[in-house]
C-alpha cells in the first residue's frame, strides 16, 4: 500500500497534515505532564505528618518521588517545546511509567484493588507515549 501524501501546498505556504494519532500523543502528554506538576509539587507543600500518614515510606523517599515527578513532566513539556529536545519524552515517560508501577503496587497492597485502578491506567498512558514517540 502507498503512502499517502500528507502535505498540501496552498498559495500561501504548505500547511502540512499531521494524523490524529500524533495530536493524541499530544494531548496525552501535556495533560499527564500537568498531572505530575500538580503531583510532584503538592508532595513539596504538604507538612511532613500528612504527607507520611497512611503511607509506609519516608518522608524524604516520598520528597524524591516528588522531584521524579516534576522532573519527568518537564522532561514530557520540554518535548513538545521543539525538536531538539523532543528525545526527552521517551526516557521520561519510561521513568514515570517505573513510578506508577510502584504506585500502582502500593495502592493494591495498602488500599486494595480499585484504588489501584488510577496509577495503573496512568502507567499505560505514558507506556504508550513511551512506545509510539520517535
Amino acid at each position: 500500500m502507498a503512502a499517502l501524501n500528507t502535505t498540501r501546498t496552498l498559495t500561501l505556504g504548505t500547511i502540512t497534515r499531521r494524523p490524529l494519532k500524533t495530536y493524541a500523543r499530544w494531548t496525552t502528554q501535556g495533560l499527564l505532564a500537568a498531572l505530575f506538576v500538580f503531583a510532584g509539587s503538592a508532595k513539596f507543600t504538604m507538612p511532613p505528618e500528612m504527607l507520611t500518614a497512611g503511607t509506609p515510606f519516608s518522608a524524604s523517599f516520598i520528597y524524591a518521588i516528588g522531584a521524579f515527578e516534576v522532573l519527568g513532566a518537564l522532561g514530557l513539556l520540554a518535548s513538545i517545546a521543539g525538536r531538539r529536545v523532543g528525545q526527552l519524552a521517551r526516557p521520561a515517560a519510561a521513568g514515570l511509567v517505573v513510578i506508577m508501577i510502584g504506585a500502582t503496587v502500593t495502592t493494591l497492597l495498602t488500599a486494595g484493588g480499585l484504588g489501584a485502578l488510577f496509577p495503573a491506567t496512568v502507567g499505560l498512558l505514558l507506556t504508550w507515549l513511551a512506545t509510539t514517540r520517535r
